[in-house]
């Protein structure tokens, strides 16, 4: 069975696409890094979280030690992001 040397480009606009989707994804990731430090934040909550509920013996459910942890992540960035303002205020 003798194999075609010319083999078109099946999806050549849909690959281009992609690509420059990609490529405009990485470019505004880049720039903001907002949605990054939310993610890894949640991704703390969720570990810290469970440390919580067990330091409390059960007496808070579950949603309580996930609201809990997630008050002292958002109090513990605040006190860093005032602290930064204080005393480097040219940058901001």
């Amino acid at each position: 069975m003798k194999r075609n040397a010319f083999q078109p480009n099946l999806f050549p606009h849909a690959l281009t696409t992609v690509l420059e989707t990609a490529t405009e994804i990485w470019e505004r990731w880049r720039q903001q890094k907002f949605p990054l430090y939310l993610f890894l934040g949640l991704c703390f909550n969720l570990v810290l979280a469970p440390a919580v509920f067990a330091a409390t013996g059960g007496e808070l459910s579950k949603v309580q030690a996930y609201w809990l942890a997630g008050l002292g992540l958002v109090t513990v960035a605040l006190s860093i992001y005032l602290f930064f303002v204080m005393f480097v205020p040219e940058k901001f």
